[in-house]
Order: structure tokens, then sequence, then C-alpha cells
């Protein structure tokens, strides 16, 4: 039996799309350098077994565009973010990745945030998310908790085990029931001053904060462990869930479909997302 192209489409666009925020990096691919925008493939599998279409958004000025036509946002585990963003001179043992995206990331989040989507921001994208909302960061976290077991220092990458004291009636309380989940992680920062708006719902054994969720957002949920290095779908499949919610819900008064009557974006509404500066 032969499936037309038409009916694989529709069903395909019938999905809630969920946006990957990309990272960037060198690879090397038969023998030739070169660089590659990618996502981590449990992400796009987990969105896509719970129903989603998964949207590999690569951090290009403007892709804060996107987001009428996104249900939902990920935003995953990456390189360390620019200090400056947070008012602090760059740590020695802070990587970062490329300032630039970092900023048309958070331009991202912000429009993904006005514009009522679910978001899942996970390891780097919970420290984006708290970034974002005045907050800051440990640049490198063994110095204020004394040990390393949240990224363990070995001879090969090493993911630690942290065990989650969740905050009841949470959103991240829902995704794991009755369950005390332990989870795995690899971060050597992690959130200080918790900003604005955003409510830690929960912390590991040493109190480091480990979940965030944006008061006023039916759901904004940020996790700081490695969600996608383990088979544990969960937290997937409640943003697939949330994204599914939104897209039921009528359009407020103003709001664009995202398709043919869509305006451009001037240059001066593209700034007034950008994130702000804080010194």
């Amino acid at each position: 039996m032969v499936v037309p192209m038409s009916s694989v489409r529709n069903d395909y666009v019938a999905r809630p799309v969920i946006g990957v925020c990309a990272r960037t990096t060198p690879v090397t691919v038969q023998g030739l350098d070169t660089t590659v925008s990618l996502a981590l493939q449990a992400h796009v599998d987990m969105l896509a077994t719970a129903g989603c279409a998964p949207l590999l958004v690569p951090l290009l000025p403007g892709a804060e565009d996107l987001v009428p036509h996104l249900d939902g946002l990920l935003l995953p585990g990456g390189p360390d973010l620019d200090p400056e963003l947070y008012g602090q001179p760059q740590h020695t043992r802070t990587r970062c990745g490329n300032p630039a995206a970092d900023r048309v990331e958070l331009a991202l989040l912000r429009a993904a945030l006005e514009a009522d989507r679910p978001v899942l921001a996970i390891c780097r994208g919970m420290q984006a998310l708290n970034v974002l909302s005045g907050g800051t960061l440990h640049q490198h976290l063994p110095e204020a908790v004394q040990h390393d077991g949240h990224c363990p220092q070995t001879a090969t990458f090493t993911l630690g085990r942290n065990h989650l004291h969740l905050q009841p009636g949470s959103l991240a309380a829902a995704v794991y029931g009755a369950e005390v989940p332990t989870v795995a992680c690899h971060h050597h920062q992690g959130v200080d001053r918790v900003g604005a708006g955003l409510t830690v719902t929960a912390r590991a054994s040493d109190g480091v904060v480990e979940a965030i969720e944006a008061t006023g957002h039916p759901f904004v949920l940020g996790v700081q462990w490695e969600a996608g290095q383990d088979s544990d779908a969960r937290l997937h499949r409640a943003l697939a869930d949330a994204a599914e919610r939104a897209r039921q819900r009528p359009p407020t008064p103003g709001e664009s479909d995202g398709i043919a009557d869509e305006q451009p974006v001037s240059g001066r509404a593209r700034r007034a997302a950008a994130p702000a500066r804080t010194r």
C-alpha cells in the first residue's frame, strides 16, 4: 500500500512543533574538518516518540521570529554562557561558546515566554532562563559546594548522580509523581541568585538548585540535570503534552497564526526583544 505524500505531510504538520536550539561544534566527517549545527539525538527521538515534530533552530539573528510557528521550545545543554550577560568578569574555568549566539538564544527564549509557549530548559538552558530573568550563576560550582560531584573530574567523561528534593505541587513533582528521582548530571556551573519571577522547585542534597519554574506561565520548567542522557523521557512527554494543550487554546486577540497574516518584524521590534545587558 502506497501512502500519499500529502497524507504524510498533513499528519506531520498536525503534530506540535517543538523548536530545539541548535549547538554548533567542529567535527571531522570522513576526514573532513567542518562545523555543524546539531541537536542531541535523544531529544529528537524523545520528542518524536511523544508525538511532536522537532525543529532544529540555528542560533542566527532573527531566530525569535520563528516563535509564531512553534508550539514549544527546548533549550538543551551546551557551553557556558557569557558572564557579561549577568554582570560578572569571566572566571578562569568558564568556557564560553559564542557570545553572539548566547544573545540570540536569550532573545528566542524571551519571545517564547512573551508568546506563552511551553519551555523546557535543560542544564545550560536552565541557566539561560535564570540569566534572562536577571539571575546570576556560580561560574565554578566546586568552589561553592567544595566537591566535584556535579561534574566529576575523571580521566573520561563521567556523569554524576543527584538525589532530588522536589517541591510538592510543582511541575517537576507532577512529572515524577511520588517517586523521588536520582538524576544524571555533568555541570560545573549552577544557579546563584535566582531571577525575578522564578521559583526554585528542586534542589540537590547539598542545596544546589536543580529545578526552577516561571510563575504565571502554564509550563516553563528549567532542570539542571542531563535530561536526555538516559532513557527517562517523562520531561519530554510533559513538554509535548503542554504544547498540545497550548495548541488547543484559542488565540488571544491580535495574535497571529504565524502563517498568512504575519507581518515582518522591524529592526526596532527585534532589538526590543533582545536581552538587556546587566552591568
